[in-house]
């Protein structure tokens, strides 16, 4: 049986989603973050080296990075569910979303937690002006710009069709969560793009993303 290996208010919440979305049987393994540092404990290093989650086990597989988790467990198990067919426009928008998600969308709203925590952190009073400056500089030139660079992208990629790679909702949907949860909390995504916001509303009232939510506990990125 299939075994998620999960870690709370992770990426690994999309996997559960999916896993709903799939009436798929399924195992749950909950990790909890160092209340200080929010990383994963150690004990995730024995499933996968690197010790992150999420993390699916089936038998002697080990299989890491939601992007290609939600990609095999859907060709594996999706019988025709949750992407377009092979040789479709559709399937083309399905793969590059998959890939967008992590690969785009995510490092700037990634980078702002960052520099947040830099802004935030104690540390001798002579070096905090210099060091907010620092991050703010950063901030205003990179990788706010950055982030609205990508919110407008998608916000206008959502006037061509209910969800994002048509009008069907699929795996790349799950996938995008993250990094729409992650703007919504602490990237700037408002009601001045009403497209991602409803777009988001309509993620939440899923069933299936409200099952995953009830078994994975509590999911807040702020």
């Amino acid at each position: 049986m299939l075994t998620v290996h999960h870690l709370n208010n992770s990426r690994s919440q999309r996997v559960l989603w999916l896993l709903e979305e799939l009436e798929l049987p399924y195992q749950l393994e909950k990790y909890q973050r160092d209340a200080t540092t929010m990383l994963a404990p150690p004990s995730l290093r024995k499933v996968h080296p690197l010790g992150k989650s999420p993390v699916v086990t089936d038998g002697d597989m080990v299989l890491a990075e939601s992007g290609a988790i939600i990609e095999t467990l859907i060709e594996h198990y999706g019988q025709g569910r949750l992407a377009p067919a092979l040789g479709t426009p559709e399937r083309l928008r399905y793969r590059y979303w998959l890939h967008y998600a992590e690969g785009s969308a995510m490092p700037p709203l990634l980078l702002k937690l960052v520099f947040d925590k830099i802004e935030s952190t104690p540390m001798p009073f002579f070096v905090k002006p210099i060091a907010k400056a620092i991050s703010g500089k950063v901030k205003s030139s990179f990788i706010l710009p950055q982030i609205t660079t990508h919110l407008d992208f998608m916000e206008a990629e959502l006037g061509k069709s209910l969800w994002f790679a048509g009008e069907e909702f699929s795996g790349a949907d799950i996938q995008l969560s993250f990094p729409l949860e992650a703007a919504a909390a602490r990237g700037g995504l408002d009601a001045s793009r009403p497209r991602l916001i409803a777009y988001l509303a309509r993620i939440h009232a899923r069933p299936a993303y409200q099952r995953a939510l009830a078994k994975g506990g509590p999911f807040t990125l702020g």
